[in-house]
């Protein structure tokens, strides 16, 4: 299961005195605490903990693009760091091409036939790849597929 996976990992991390991966894994450990709390479990499942991680790695792409922006390259380098760790807890995401392809059923499946569509299939597909493709990388999937003429 990977809580334990995490758990075991953050105490590497604190024992090897990594201070960016025990503190990255300390917060990822807090929050999948609070978000078993507000479901009221006792453990959070797989597919929670991937949310958590794909938000933290979102922020960091954003934050990275800011800091970049701003000039400010001591900490692009830092939260690159932090997004490699995030990065080895998620799962490899599928090929442009498959989600094309899941697009494709996804557009035949709801009957969509332009962009005023789009929120439909977005949704189809999101509920078929269920966290195997970055929500940005299917929202310019669909929005390209969709805005071509049949």
């Amino acid at each position: 299961m990977l809580e334990e996976k995490i758990l075991n990992d953050y105490k590497e991390a604190m024992k090897a005195r990594d201070n960016i991966k025990s503190t990255m894994l300390s917060t990822i450990r807090a929050e999948m605490l609070n978000l078993a709390i507000a479901k009221k479990k006792d453990k959070c499942d797989d597919n929670d903990i991937i949310s958590i991680f794909r938000k933290h790695a979102k922020q960091h792409d954003d934050s990275i693009d800011q800091f970049t922006k701003g000039n400010r390259l001591d900490l692009v380098e830092k939260e690159k760091k932090e997004l490699e760790i995030l990065k080895n807890y998620l799962p490899a995401e599928l090929a442009p091409e498959v989600i094309k392809k899941v697009i494709d059923e996804a557009i035949t499946a709801t009957g969509a036939v332009g962009i005023r569509d789009m929120g439909k299939v977005i949704k189809e597909v999101n509920a078929q790849l269920a966290g195997k493709a970055d929500g940005k990388t299917v929202s310019e999937l669909v929005r390209e597929r969709l805005s071509k003429p049949a």
